[in-house]
C-alpha cells in the first residue's frame, strides 16, 4: 500500500495519558465478547431506525403529502446513523460480507428502478437492463426468461433485479434504492442542493405525476419491508447463538484478525480509498456514497465512528446507554502503551477530519461541490479525512505487529495504490 502521508508524532502528554490509565485486564475471548455485543447493539439500533422509516413509508403511501414525504426522508437520514458504524463488522466477518451488498450497494443504476432523464441514456454494452424501469413495466425479459412483475415483491426485488443479468450496478434493494425513490435521480451535478422528486410521485389518480404512482409505491414499500427483514436476519446473528457470534467466539485468534481486517479494510481501501480519494481524482458527483440525498458526509464521519467504537470498546445506542467492555485497546496497552495512544490518537484525528467535512456540508458546502474540479478548498477537506484515515491505518499496522496477529488482510484500492491504474 501507498503511503500518501507520513505519520504525526504522537504528543508526549497523550502517551503519559495512556501510562496513567490502567487496562481492563483483557484477555482475546472477553474483547472478542465485547465486540459481539457492540455487533448486536449496533445492528438492533439499525434494525430499529430501519422500522420507524417502515412506518414513516407506510403512512407516505397511505396519505402523500409533501409533509409525509419529508417525514420519510428524514427518517431515512436517522436510519443510516447507527447502520454506517456497522460497516466496521464488514471484511472480517464473512457473514456479514456476504449480506452486505443486499442492504448497501452502490453505486447504482437508478433506471432499472424507475424513469430517469433524457441525459441518463439507454442500455449499454455493460448493463442492458441500465433503464429497464421496472416500475413502468410490469413485464420484461430478463436472461432470456419472460418476468411478470405485475406485483412488486420483495422476492421479486431480491431474487430477480437484485444484480439483474450478473450486474453489480443493478442494485434494486437496500438503503440506496429506497433513497432514490424517496429524493429521485440526482441531477444537480456539483450544484446545490440535493435532489427533489416530487412527492405527487405517490399521488393517486389525477394529482400522480410521472405515472405509474401505485407501482411506485408498491416498490417502496417492499424495499422497505425487505430492509426491516435483513437487519432483523443480521441483528440476531449477533445474539446470544446466533452464527456470526457463534463463528467469531469458536476461534480467538481468528476473531481477533476478523476486527483487525474489519478495521483496516473500512478506514484504508473502502472509505479513503474508493469512497474519497477516487471522488477527488474523478471529480464526478455520482462518487458519492449517498448522491441522491446529499448525506454522503455522513456516511464518511459515521464509519469513522465504527471504527472508534471497536477499538475503544464502546458504543453508545439510540436509548443514550452505553455498550462497552474489554477492548483491543486494553490489548494493546498492556503490550506497548504508548502504540494505544498513539492509536487512539490517530482515531480522534481521522473522525476530526471527517467532522470538519460534516460540518461543512451542514453549513451549505456539499460533499459533490467538494469534488468538483478546481475546488481547491474541497478538495483539502476530503483529502484530509482520506489522509487522517490512512494514519490511522498505519497505526492499526503497529497494532497488528504488535500483538502478533496472523491472517489479517487489509483490503486496498487502486485510487491510493496504482493510481494510473484509475484512468486505465
Amino acid at each position: 500500500m501507498t503511503v500518501i502521508s507520513q505519520v504525526k508524532p504522537i504528543a508526549a502528554t497523550a502517551i503519559a495519558l495512556a501510562l496513567a490509565m490502567p487496562a481492563f485486564a483483557a484477555s482475546p475471548e472477553e474483547v472478542l465478547e465485547t465486540y459481539a455485543n457492540i455487533a448486536e447493539a449496533n445492528y438492533t439500533d439499525s434494525l430499529i431506525t430501519a422500522q420507524r422509516l417502515q412506518g414513516a413509508v407506510t403512512t407516505l403511501i397511505a396519505d402523500p403529502s409533501a409533509e409525509n414525504l419529508t417525514a420519510a426522508r428524514a427518517a431515512w437520514l436517522a436510519a443510516r446513523v447507527p447502520y454506517q458504524q456497522t460497516e466496521v463488522f464488514r471484511f472480517g466477518n464473512a457473514i456479514v460480507d456476504d449480506w452486505e451488498g443486499k442492504v448497501n450497494a452502490w453505486p447504482l443504476d437508478e433506471g432499472l428502478i424507475d424513469y430517469v432523464d433524457a441525459s441518463y441514456g439507454g442500455p449499454s454494452d455493460e448493463n442492458a437492463f441500465a433503464a429497464l424501469n421496472v416500475i413502468a413495466n410490469p413485464t420484461f425479459t430478463l436472461s432470456g426468461q419472460d418476468i411478470d412483475a405485475t406485483t412488486i415483491t420483495p422476492a421479486l426485488l431480491e431474487d430477480t433485479l437484485q444484480e439483474a443479468d450478473g450486474v453489480e450496478a443493478n442494485v434494486a434493494t437496500g438503503y440506496h434504492a429506497i433513497e432514490f425513490l424517496l429524493w429521485g435521480q440526482d441531477l444537480n451535478g456539483h450544484g446545490d442542493g440535493a435532489d427533489d422528486r416530487p412527492w405527487t410521485d405517490y399521488a393517486q389518480g389525477d394529482a400522480c405525476t410521472n405515472g405509474n404512482c401505485d407501482r411506485r409505491a408498491e416498490y417502496l414499500n417492499a424495499a422497505t419491508d425487505l430492509l426491516v427483514a435483513d437487519l432483523e436476519y443480521m441483528a440476531g446473528a449477533w445474539a446470544s447463538r446466533g452464527e456470526a457470534r457463534t463463528v467469531l467466539m469458536s476461534n480467538a485468534d481468528a476473531g481477533i484478525s476478523s476486527i483487525l481486517t474489519g478495521m483496516g479494510s473500512l478506514s484504508y481501501g473502502e472509505t479513503a480509498g474508493e469512497r474519497m480519494r477516487l471522488g477527488v481524482m474523478l471529480n464526478d458527483p455520482e462518487e458519492e456514497h449517498s448522491c441522491f440525498s446529499d448525506n454522503t458526509h455522513n456516511d464518511h464521519y459515521y464509519n469513522g465512528i465504527g471504527i472508534q467504537n471497536v477499538y475503544l470498546g464502546e458504543y453508545i445506542r439510540l436509548d443514550g446507554t452505553t455498550v462497552t467492555g474489554p477492548s483491543l485497546s486494553d490489548l494493546v496497552a498492556k503490550t506497548d502503551a504508548a502504540l494505544d495512544a498513539e492509536m487512539q490518537g490517530k482515531l480522534s484525528d481521522a473522525v476530526m477530519a471527517l467532522g470538519r467535512i460534516k460540518i461543512a456540508a451542514e453549513a451549505g458546502f456539499a460533499y459533490d461541490q467538494m469534488l468538483e474540479r478546481g475546488n481547491a478548498g474541497g478538495e483539502a477537506l476530503i483529502m484530509g479525512g482520506v489522509n487522517g484515515l490512512i494514519d490511522q491505518t498505519r497505526s492499526i499496522e503497529r497494532v497488528i505487529a504488535a500483538l502478533g496477529v496472523d491472517g489479517v488482510g487489509i483490503e486496498g484500492s487502486d485510487s491510493l495504490d496504482d493510481p494510473e491504474a484509475v484512468f486505465q
